[in-house]
Order: structure tokens, then C-alpha cells, then sequence
């Protein structure tokens, strides 16, 4: 296996980053419809990283409206391996305070009108979904936390929501007695789509503010929560820029089996698969569909 380029989807600045080179935007075509932006190419230390802005920069895309199997699908084209998902939360423990950086490892999926499978009728594929997060990589990003003395936090479960309206109280008090430990509208379907594209995936939970539940706080304002997303900002890329050297130079696969998840995956016989879903999943399932496909993307 050729060396793996590292996604990081995250903010819109999250790319700003001192010392990247041979930088460019570039877009990056895919068959499941547009991406939320080009995605941004750039050099650390020799090894290629590849951002995207979530809701596509100046964020005019709502967590529902982002078109997430074709972010995922554009990042594995462009030779993406593995993904750092930076994202914002809300707080659903007294102990993990805004400023925090949960590294978490598992999921609690409320979202509702979303797209949550590159597989559908005519090819279909059911990808083991126990353990959501590549704890190399995960563990990869905490220890680098920690060396940089941040609150990080390893462990936890992150409640994806519909939005975009933030909680009721009584949401976010039935999600406290459920045993999580933060909120956020993104990470679902993403945390999916990646195991699909056989993508190592792990997520950096930026705690912004204490979720409604909390009796000593203001409710949630979009005000309160810039103000830390703001504070977070050089301590997120801080983390980016430390962490991407240790992954760099990896060439074999995830001893954690995230770049083989679809090996046991597809149900569907080789005579009954529709050919147009064989051709629209070239890139993210190609590896276990066989040859590769020519076909002009819709």
C-alpha cells in the first residue's frame, strides 16, 4: 500500500496551518453530487493532508443539508486514508467543561433525514459498526493532546442530532440518563460513511458550551458558542500539525481492520449487482467490487 494521505474535515479554518506547502484548492468530483467545498491540498514534513470545510467555508451549509456520502466519497478519491474529524459540541457532564477535547469512541445516532449509506437497492452492504472509531487513530490524538497539556478526555459517546435547533431540556436530560457524554449535529452519518469507504476514522469533540441541561448556565447561544470556538481554533490546529507527523509514513493497513470493513460486507450475489451502483461506488468500494469501472460521474 502506497503512503495514505490524512483528511481532516473540520471548520472552515481549520487548514490554516504554519509551515504547510504546495498548497491549493482543488474540486474534487464525485457521484454522489457535489461536496460542501473544494477540498484544500497542502505539504506538512512531506506528507500530503487534505482538508475540507464541513459546511463549505463562511458555513452556508446546516448540519442536515451537508452532503455527506459525497464529502466522503471525494475525500477517498483523492487518496485519503484516514480521517481526523474535528467538530464542536455541546457538554452533557458537569466534568467535561467548554474547552474540553473528548476523543470519543462510540455513537448515538438521532438524525433522521440524512443519506447514511454509499450502499442501497441493487448493491447492498451491512459494515460492522461496533467499535465506530480506529483506536489507533484515536489514541494517536490523545497522547498528542496530552503532550500539549489540553483537558482531553479518552473515551466517550458522542449524541447525534438532527438539529438545527439545539436541545429541549428534557432532550438533553433523557441523553444524560442514557450515559453520554456530548452532543453535536455532524459526526452521523460521517462516522458511518467512512467505515463504508474503508476510511480509518476518529473524532476530535471540541466542547463549547454545557448542553440546556445544566442548572448554573445560560441555555445555548449561537454568541457563547463562537466565543469558544474561537478559543479552540489554534489549540485544534495545534493538534493537527503535531499529530500528522506521527502518522506519516505508515504504509500497510490498520491493524485495527478499518480499511477492510467491507470485505465480509456485500450481500448482494456478483450477477444481481446493478451495474450503475458498481460503477457509483468504484471509489469507495472498488477494492472488493473488482475491476475498476469507466463510466462519466452524474
Amino acid at each position: 500500500m502506497k503512503q495514505t494521505a490524512i483528511g481532516i474535515i473540520g471548520g472552515s479554518g481549520v487548514y490554516d496551518i504554519d509551515g504547510l506547502t504546495d498548497t491549493r484548492w482543488e474540486r474534487v468530483e464525485s457521484s454522489f453530487g457535489d461536496a460542501s467545498d473544494e477540498l484544500f491540498f497542502g505539504m506538512l514534513d512531506g506528507q500530503q493532508l487534505v482538508f475540507l470545510p464541513r459546511h463549505g467555508r463562511g458555513h452556508k451549509l446546516t448540519p442536515g443539508t451537508v452532503n455527506y456520502r459525497a464529502n466522503i466519497d471525494a475525500m477517498k478519491r483523492s487518496g485519503v486514508r484516514e480521517i481526523i474529524s474535528v467538530s464542536a459540541c455541546g457538554s452533557l457532564r458537569e466534568d467535561l467543561p467548554p474547552g474540553t477535547f473528548v476523543m470519543v469512541d462510540q455513537f448515538i445516532d438521532r438524525t433522521f433525514a440524512r443519506e447514511k449509506s454509499f450502499f442501497g437497492p441493487g448493491l447492498v452492504g451491512h459494515v460492522a459498526l461496533g467499535d465506530p472509531i480506529c483506536g489507533r487513530l484515536s489514541d494517536t490524538l490523545f497522547n498528542t493532546a496530552d503532550e500539549l497539556d489540553y483537558k482531553a478526555v479518552k473515551g466517550g459517546t458522542y449524541l447525534a442530532m438532527e438539529g438545527p435547533q439545539f436541545s429541549t431540556r428534557a432532550e438533553s436530560e433523557l441523553y444524560r440518563s442514557w450515559g453520554c457524554h456530548v452532543i453535536g449535529m455532524t459526526n452521523m452519518p460521517e462516522a458511518k460513511l467512512a467505515r463504508e469507504a474503508e476510511i480509518c476514522y476518529a473524532t476530535v469533540a471540541m466542547v463549547t458550551d454545557f448542553d440546556c441541561w445544566h442548572p448554573d448556565h445560560d441555555d445555548v447561544t449561537v454568541d457563547a458558542i463562537i466565543a469558544v470556538l474561537m478559543d479552540n481554533a489554534d489549540r485544534a490546529r495545534a493538534l493537527v500539525k503535531s499529530t500528522a507527523p506521527k502518522l506519516s509514513g505508515r504504509t500497510g493497513l490498520c491493524e485495527h481492520g478499518c480499511q477492510e470493513a467491507l470485505s465480509t460486507a456485500i450481500i448482494t450475489s456478483p450477477d444481481a449487482r446493478d451495474p450503475e451502483m458498481v460503477a457509483k461506488l468504484e471509489a469507495v468500494a472498488g477494492r472488493v467490487l473488482g475491476p475498476r469501472v469507466e463510466q462519466p460521474i452524474k
